[in-house]
């Protein structure tokens, strides 16, 4: 079983953790991750935001990086069946601090998969659960109960969760109940792109 996805943003994305290069894409099997992968917004010279001297030794705002606010898409035609909207959008970790937030991952995941996830937006097809995770605080368009449709407006990218730096986390599942759920691999348009690849939507 696969399910195949639209990609939920537009412009130029680098993919990161993708299964194409290693399963589980995220290092564990916890939360039903084993087929989750990543997109961070990169601009023209390839980076998602400047980097400095102060990059390396301080946490920078999330407003730094091009993807910040980002719209982001339904992926699939569904029911959302599942909305957090609250968490808020912490600094982004780059050079010596993201080693120190690093070590507390142990911490969030202890507290479940929506510590992890941040803010996210989740939606049924077919009795598959797509997740979008890591949203802009206040910035879900949608809430459980409506229909959406492939390439509706749902939120908007953010740093909030289990994040080093504004992205998107998407993953497919076949239960909301995240911690006895299994995952189920994804494609979009029919492909996946490799950890590193730009991806152009």
């Amino acid at each position: 079983m696969v399910i195949d996805l639209a990609y939920p943003f537009e412009g130029r994305w680098r993919a990161l953790n993708s299964p194409v290069d290693r399963v589980p894409s995220h290092g564990t099997t916890r939360f039903a991750s084993s087929y989750a992968i990543d997109f961070v917004f990169v601009g023209e010279e390839g980076r998602s935001a400047p980097f400095t001297a102060a990059s390396l030794v301080r946490p920078e705002p999330p407003e730094r990086f091009g993807g910040f606010g980002r719209p982001l898409r339904s992926p699939v035609a569904g029911n959302v069946v599942g909305v957090a909207d609250a968490a808020p959008d912490h600094a982004a970790f780059r050079g010596l601090p993201s080693i120190g937030y690093a070590l507390t991952q142990a911490c969030r995941a202890r507290e479940g998969w929506s510590a992890l996830a941040g803010n996210h937006v989740i939606v049924e097809a077919d009795g598959i659960l797509v997740a979008l995770c890591h949203l802009q605080q206040g910035s879900a368009l949608v809430r459980a109960g409506d229909r959406v449709g492939r390439g509706d407006p749902v939120a908007r990218c953010g740093n909030s969760g289990n994040s080093t730096e504004p992205h998107v986390h998407v993953q497919a599942v076949d239960d909301l109940d995240l911690a006895r759920a299994r995952a189920v691999p994804l494609t979009f348009d029919g492909t996946l792109p490799r950890s590193g690849a730009i991806v152009h939507a």
